[in-house]
């Protein structure tokens, strides 16, 4: 139970969240991003899963490598979405070999070449089901669930949102692992609500440093909801159409964003990296990590 115990600790934790790269080129890019980043001694690093399951063998693959590779604890992301019960058991038993320890367990999207994907007809129907079948398989992972500090883009009504949240935290949650935000009031609104629901699992801030103005408005597209606090807006304007400016502008703010959450007690911080790791060292090195 390393990474559990670690988010428990007194002091926050750091640590990263990569994607499956296309190629092989991609992979060995990766793993030497990996290594440096390791340098940081991260409580841990994430794996995406593509939506549907798309990115299954290539997620376990880059597992599996920074698991041999490396000495950082390593959790895959693990969607549920079409997926019978029998492949689920087929993936867990393979991670179980790989000697994982934790998973991330989500619900997810359907591919996005199915736009008319009927989910009456998935087994596991919502995250709660995935983090129950997780709980109930014979190697003892743990578990963590996504949260979701600016309120789940599926789920209008708040009061509800917390309610199907407390169902899926009691199917078995270890810990809990945020969406991206950018203001901190709403994570620390989230933190309470949570408390007020009886959820009092560590809770790890998802944090994504912004570089681009462009890598902005992607954001903004895949992350439906996203808010985008005039105060951040007016940082990235002053710097212009300078890129190396707006590049020091959003790593300065989310090392600022960072500290505000370290000081309010936060559990740990993983930051969205992108495969890249000269942002996420400047963060980390500012912090004192």
């Amino acid at each position: 139970m390393e990474i559990l115990s670690s988010l428990r600790a007194e002091q926050p934790t750091i640590s990263f969240e990569f994607f499956p790269p296309k190629t092989d080129k991609g992979s060995e890019d990766l793993l030497q991003t990996v290594h440096e980043l390791g340098k940081l001694n991260p409580a841990f690093v994430s794996v995406t899963y593509g939506a549907g399951g798309t990115t299954r063998e290539r997620t376990r693959d880059i597992v599996q490598r920074i698991i041999k590779e490396t000495s950082v604890p390593t959790i895959p992301h693990l969607t549920c979405i079409g997926h019978s019960a029998h492949e689920m058991t087929e993936i867990l038993d393979n991670y179980a070999e790989d000697k994982v320890g934790t998973i991330l367990a989500l619900r997810g999207d359907p591919p996005q070449n199915q736009p008319d994907y009927n989910r009456s007809r998935d087994h596991f129907k919502y995250a709660n089901d995935l983090v129950d079948f997780i709980d109930e398989h014979e190697h003892p992972f743990e578990i963590g669930v996504a949260g979701f500090p600016e309120g789940h883009p599926g789920t209008q009504n708040r009061l509800v949102e917390m309610d199907h949240f407390k169902a899926k935290v009691d199917a078995g949650a270890d810990y809990i692992c945020t969406q991206l935000f950018f203001d901190n009031h709403d994570f620390f609104d989230y933190r309470e609500r949570c408390a007020l629901h009886g959820i009092n699992l560590p809770i790890v801030a998802g944090i994504m440093p912004i570089t681009t103005l462009s890598g902005m408005k992607r954001m903004a597209d895949l992350a439906a909801g996203s808010r985008f606090p005039a105060k951040l807006l007016r940082t990235l304007s002053e710097a212009s159409d300078d890129d190396d400016a707006i590049r020091q502008a959003g790593i300065e703010y989310a090392i600022t964003q960072c500290q505000e959450l370290i000081d309010g007690g936060v559990s740990g911080l993983h930051l969205y990296t992108l495969n890249k790791s000269s942002a996420t060292r400047e963060i980390a090195s500012s912090l004192n990590f």
